[in-house]
């Protein structure tokens, strides 16, 4: 009898019906339509001649099917050809736009996933005095919304004299961030303490630990943070903006783009231009999530349970 009521728990406790199939499959076929379709529309306008774009505004197809967005975004268009194609004329320097968003993105990712293992790692392995108050406090400073930290930020570049500089762009988000390390201490929680005291009884510093056994021990997640953090760093645009844009060479690729904003001849935006640019700015992206996608979402899940 015991193994009949063993049997019974292995198998599933809710079968659906034929109907109910059906019209599951038939949501996730609309869901993933509806995602994917404000990405061919982008596709399809990026393909359109801005000139005639609203000739046909419904029509799923390119509107005079043309490159020409995409050769206004690289810099491979005369100013006459994109004019004659509803540009504006406006052009970008891409190559040293994208160059500059590899790097803070960069930058800003090794450092954050770096100073924020290490803050996680003081926060649930190390034992000290007001640990968790100081952890509460981290944990109230998500609710503050960044946009009150813009002026305040914007202001100090401006006393350090680093307006239109890269590393300007980079300093307030350098060292860590209450999600990142939330997101760490989360997962260091379930690490086995006995492996950490064996390791001070046999003289290791804490330094030593965590490089050598805790990190190790979290890489998926902390690859997982590095992509997150990556991606993040990727698409701002605000606060890259304010500080880098009055300078060429510290323009990052999403605040260059604007220039497909300004005004064309027929009075209105280079539409073609602007979602050409945005696509080839998303690619990276893109790449990311369609190759560690599953990793990121295992990752979080796993950092969810102590």
């Amino acid at each position: 009898m015991a193994r009949v009521n063993e049997s019974r728990l292995d198998e599933p406790q809710l079968r659906l019906s034929r109907p109910a199939r059906i019209f599951g499959i038939l949501s996730l076929i609309i869901l993933c339509v509806i995602t994917i379709f404000p990405i061919y529309w982008m596709l399809r306008t990026a393909l359109s001649t801005t000139r005639l774009l609203f000739e046909n505004p419904t029509d799923l197809l390119p509107s005079h099917f043309t490159w020409g967005g995409f050769a206004r975004v690289l810099g491979l268009a005369s100013d006459q050809q994109a004019i004659a194609e509803g540009g504006s004329g406006a052009s970008i320097n891409f190559g040293q736009a994208f160059l500059n968003s590899v790097i803070v993105s960069t930058v800003i990712t090794l450092c954050q996933v770096a100073f924020s293992a290490a803050a996680a790692y003081a926060f649930s392995v190390l034992k000290w005095r007001g640990r968790d108050t100081v952890f509460f406090v981290f944990v109230v400073s998500l609710t503050v919304p960044g946009i009150f930290l813009l002026i305040p930020n914007y202001l100090f570049m401006r006393d350090l004299g680093l307006i239109n500089t890269l590393f300007g762009i980079m300093l307030p988000q350098l060292l860590m961030s209450p999600f990142a390390i939330f997101f760490l201490r989360q997962f260091f929680l379930g690490t086995n303490l006995s492996i950490v005291e064996a390791a001070i009884i046999d003289g290791a510093s804490h330094f030593k630990i965590f490089w050598r056994i805790v990190a190790p021990l979290a890489l998926p997640q902390i690859v997982t943070l590095g992509i997150l953090q990556f991606i993040a760093s990727w698409n701002d645009y605000l606060w890259p903006f304010y500080i880098g844009s009055g300078d060429p060479s510290s323009t990052v690729l999403t605040v260059a783009l604007g220039v497909f904003k300004s005004q064309t001849p027929q009075g209105s935006p280079d539409w073609a231009g602007l979602m050409a640019g945005a696509l080839i700015a998303a690619l990276p992206m893109v790449l990311l999530m369609i190759f560690f996608g599953r990793r990121i979402v295992g990752s979080i899940q796993a950092s969810g349970v102590k």
